[in-house]
């Protein structure tokens, strides 16, 4: 009896990861025992395989069907092994371009320096370099993405490839039916999350005059067509009092999540509106009295709240944050950035870097860690600078940051967002604490928000 792998899975190995699998849909491979990987190995439409249980159970799951013999699996179901690093995700930058000329984003329209954008050729060379490392789901994401000239050319060039959208970030302005149309006859099903900055209040920050009716629009335009929508939400001084009244808003028209995250202190936003960022403990008592009332609302949208709160309506519970590990789960190899680890950020120039929320630090302070169009790909994830620092683990930040390694906090933040560490650090220290996590745990906040929520359940308690 032949077999063959079914073209919705498909095997890989990468260096120090010697059983995976790919699922369509799902943005990352998943690990399987030695027995069913061996079993698989051989469900190649070659090998005349006797009957046994082990092969039902097999087919039961999904993983393979009866097929004639020479029948093998599709060429992105066969067993492909890289001797690079496990890097399943790309977050990709295809445009610096935007149509809004927000007051806080260093991609505004006017920034011009940074309105770079990559050619389609150079995307497509960037997609080859990604499957040629065994990368299988991609966010994209801006500047705009959607005001790239080729932008649907691109989301085909993906699926092409046989590799996936996950998420798309977008203001959604350019949306329409036709687009959505597009993904779904190519199978493409992002999450999709768009910009809206609260009621009466995201043209002011958007300075554009219909930005608010538009990202409504398009929201609902994504809901009725059958794509999750997820609200990115900015909160600083002056919508901080509009949060609940949109979170209302983004419920009823169908939302499955809304992100609020506050207003950082960057140079454009000081320059537009002076003083308007909330501070770290503004940010979480605000935030804190917001979720205290949503948890008491009928509203079925998941709230993240920016690296502090997560509410999740359907099982009446939460998880804080700050809070990324438990003793008994500590281990001085967990790398310091669980995101930066599992997914390669490209920007708009071709430079590569561990999270797009460096990119501007990085070009501010021209620190190049490898650019797809002078290194390989492929050499970048197997030694280099940007590797040493996507890989960085707990341990080297404790051998560098004498407060982490000393802090009786740090075997539950692991140091907070290396993002957030850099951005506070006076030296251009990746390695620099997190002082927003330093100020969640030193001051009491994990205490005032277990007794502010205490209706619902915490899901990741305190264990250190």
């Amino acid at each position: 009896m032949y077999y063959r792998i079914r073209d919705d899975f498909a095997l890989r190995k990468w260096r120090y990861v010697d059983r995976a699998i790919y699922a369509k849909g799902q943005d990352c491979a998943f690990g399987i025992d030695k027995k069913k990987w061996e079993l698989l190995l051989l469900c190649d439409g070659e090998h005349d395989l006797e009957s046994s249980l082990d092969l039902v159970v097999l087919e039961s799951e999904g993983y393979i069907e009866k097929c004639k013999k020479g029948q093998k699996p599709s060429e992105w179901s066969a067993l492909k092994e890289y001797d690079n690093y496990y890097f399943p995700r790309m977050n990709l930058m295809v445009t610096g371009k935007c149509n809004l000329n927000c007051l806080h984003c260093f991609n505004a329209k006017d920034n011009a320096p940074l309105n770079s954008e990559l050619t389609y050729e150079q995307i497509i060379d960037i997609l080859d370099q990604a499957k040629g490392i065994g990368v299988h789901a991609f966010t994209l994401t801006g500047g705009e993405p959607l005001v790239h000239p080729r932008f649907l050319d691109i989301v085909r060039a993906i699926y092409e490839r046989d590799m996936m959208i996950f998420e798309l970030n977008t203001n959604g302005l350019l949306l329409s039916q036709k687009m959505l149309d597009e993904f779904k006859r190519l199978g493409c099903h992002p999450l999709i999350k768009i910009s809206f900055d609260g009621i009466g209040y995201h043209n002011i920050i958007r300075q554009h005059p219909k930005a608010e009716d538009l990202a409504i629009k398009a929201i609902k335009l994504c809901v009725k067509n059958g794509f999750n929508v997820k609200a990115q939400v900015q909160v600083n001084r002056k919508n901080v009092d509009l949060m609940l009244p949109t979170a209302r808003l983004l419920d009823e028209i169908g939302c499955v999540e809304m992100r609020i995250i506050r207003t950082t202190e960057a140079p454009r936003w000081e320059k537009n509106s002076p003083q308007s960022s909330l501070t770290i403990e503004e940010y979480y008592e605000t935030m804190l009295e917001f979720s205290k009332e949503y948890i008491h609302s009928d509203m079925k949208m998941t709230i993240d709240v920016w690296q502090y709160i997560r509410l999740l309506p359907y099982n009446r519970s939460y998880n804080l944050v700050p809070i990324s590990c438990n003793k008994k789960h500590f281990n001085i190899r967990i790398p310091m950035c669980k995101g930066n680890r599992g997914m390669i950020a490209v920007s708009s120039q071709g430079e590569v870097v561990p999270c797009l929320q460096m990119s501007g630090y990085f070009l501010e302070h021209k620190i190049s860690l490898g650019n797809l169009f002078k290194t390989p790909l492929k050499q970048l994830v197997k030694e280099s600078d940007y590797l040493n620092l996507a890989m960085a683990t707990l341990l080297k930040q404790i051998l560098e940051n004498d407060k982490c390694g000393n802090c009786k906090y740090y075997k539950a933040c692991n140091g907070g967002c290396p993002a957030l560490g850099l951005l506070y650090s006076k030296n251009l220290d990746f390695y620099h604490e997190d002082i927003t996590k330093c100020t969640f745990f030193e001051n009491g906040w994990y205490e005032k928000a277990v007794e502010a929520l205490g209706e619902w359940k915490l899901i990741n308690p305190l264990d250190i």
